[in-house]
């Protein structure tokens, strides 16, 4: 009987197609090069609002907003044949530890807590206690689906995509990170998660087209985070954003 460790990983990565350059490209490279040399191989399938030449790229032509993400995601989780899949966003630069991660259980969300928020193109960095995102998830395939086809039939069956906004409310309740809010609290579902950490940092670049707010300053958390801490780029292990980014 195979582990999970001998497993098929692949890459599902979801764009609304708004994000401009260096950051854009830089980090589909950086994705490629991560996973460059691994054995087996990882496979790239990506969902976007038009066109890109990035892995097998399936397009959803709708506007972009929370519903969309969804559709996308479900999209990605549908079209892989991978056991496993990390949840890669278009503004985070991954390093190739970060894929060297296998899940030990099918029915866990698996967040990389290895992660610095980037208040590009400043030279400051940020971290504090559970700092995780959708953009560290890895996790069984068919379990993630299941997950996603449920929520985007609530989403239909309750008809919120009527409501048009772009980050509603009901999307912050029920949590953007499945297995971390539970329903008592609002959540959608009674999922559970677990965290690993990576031995190089996530950068999670936030930038002004971030679909969620940047919240690189403390005082942009109503209740404050534990562990507050600022990075600067000279210090960050492993990374030279400047010379990536061509920054003085």
């Amino acid at each position: 009987m195979k582990s999970n460790r001998d497993a098929s990983k692949g890459i599902i990565y979801y764009t609304d197609n708004k994000l401009s350059e260096p950051i854009f490209g830089i980090v589909q490279n950086q994705i490629k090069s991560a996973i460059a040399g691994l054995h087996p191989a990882i496979t790239i399938t990506t969902v976007s609002l038009f066109p890109i030449n990035f892995g097998a790229n399936f397009v959803l032509p709708l506007k972009r907003g929370y519903v969309t993400m969804v559709k996308q995601i479900t999209k990605a989780l549908e079209e892989s044949t991978s056991n496993y899949v990390f949840f890669c966003e278009h503004d985070c630069l991954y390093p190739p530890s970060h894929f060297e991660f296998t899940p030990t259980k099918d029915d866990i969300f698996y967040y990389n807590a290895n992660v610095l928020r980037w208040d590009y193109p400043k030279d400051r960095l940020i971290k504090y206690d559970r700092l995780i995102s959708l953009s560290g998830l890895c996790v069984n395939r068919k379990f993630a689906l299941d997950h996603y086809q449920k929520r985007l039939s609530k989403i239909e069956e309750l008809n919120l995509e009527a409501e048009g906004r772009r980050e509603p409310s009901w999307a912050r309740t029920w949590g953007y990170e499945p297995g971390t809010k539970k329903i008592k609290r609002g959540g959608f579902s009674d999922d559970d998660f677990e965290t690993w950490n990576s031995k190089e940092p996530v950068i999670d670049i936030r930038h002004k087209k971030t679909f969620s707010p940047p919240k690189v300053t403390l005082d942009s958390f109503i209740h404050k985070p534990n562990n507050w801490q600022e990075v600067t780029l000279a210090n960050l292990p492993f990374w030279d954003l400047k010379s990536l980014f061509r920054l003085k």
